[in-house]
């Protein structure tokens, strides 16, 4: 995977890195939704805006808690209906080593 943009962004305002940390463990906590659901929704938003490495990272990250191939792959449909095709080439870059 190419170098995280925040490794850059924490090396030119850590201040700015520390904040964009918090409000991301803000988002990503168990609340009303599941950490999960929230990683399924972000697969998909990040699909839809055309960001390869955020699927990529996104899709790792609902692996890690809990979803399986298949419920990634339903958030991914819901991306298609919603954008578009564009969003599937993307997530075929995206998961093509992760699956």
């Amino acid at each position: 995977m190419a170098e995280n943009p925040m490794d850059v962004i924490r090396n030119l305002d850590e201040p700015l890195h520390g904040l964009i940390a918090e409000n991301r463990a803000f988002c990503f906590r168990d609340g009303a939704l599941s950490k999960k659901t929230k990683y399924l929704i972000a697969v998909a938003l990040d699909a839809s805006h055309g960001a390869i490495e955020g699927v990529k990272a996104l899709a790792l990250e609902a692996k890690k808690n809990g979803a399986s191939k298949d419920e990634i792959m339903e958030a991914l449909r819901v991306a298609h209906f919603i954008s578009g095709v564009g969003c599937i080439y993307v997530t075929g870059r995206a998961l093509k080593d992760i699956f």
